[in-house]
């Protein structure tokens, strides 16, 4: 795997998430933390028509997290990424909102990919790893 990101920001490598198996198919997500812009966030990724997706976990209208479980995201119907607190609708291949009162917007998208067994994400110089600091004994 190779870490293209832009060329002013160092280069950081592919991080795994978790075994490809671990994801089924429109099931419970995994999430993960990030640094987007410098500040802690939350992530998922799941799957969704056989190819995995990944997506910062907060809703373009409101910056709040979007799960109304951990890891649960998707309508009963098992169709769109649903926001936890006003009900927009996203597209989950694409992020794009088809509903509510995000108009135009779209989640920010993650890149994710498989490979050797394992889901991956790419940090960029706008998300990247966040590693918490342990807390002091």
């Amino acid at each position: 795997m190779t870490a293209a990101i832009g060329r002013d920001a160092p280069a950081v490598p592919p991080q795994r998430l978790c075994s490809s198996a671990e994801l089924e198919e429109k099931g419970r997500a995994v999430l993960f933390d990030v640094l987007h812009y410098r500040e802690p966030a939350r992530a998922f990724a799941m799957r969704f028509e056989g190819r995995v997706v990944a997506y910062l976990n907060r809703c373009a209208h409101v910056p709040t997290e979007l799960d109304w479980q951990p890891g649960e995201f998707l309508d009963s119907g098992k169709e769109f990424i649903l926001c936890s607190i006003h009900g927009a609708a996203y597209e989950p291949r694409d992020g794009r909102c088809i509903a509510g009162p995000c108009g135009r917007g779209r989640l920010t998208m993650i890149e994710a990919s498989e490979d050797g067994g394992d889901v991956w994400w790419q940090p960029t110089r706008d998300t990247l790893p966040h590693r918490p600091e342990p807390a002091p004994i």
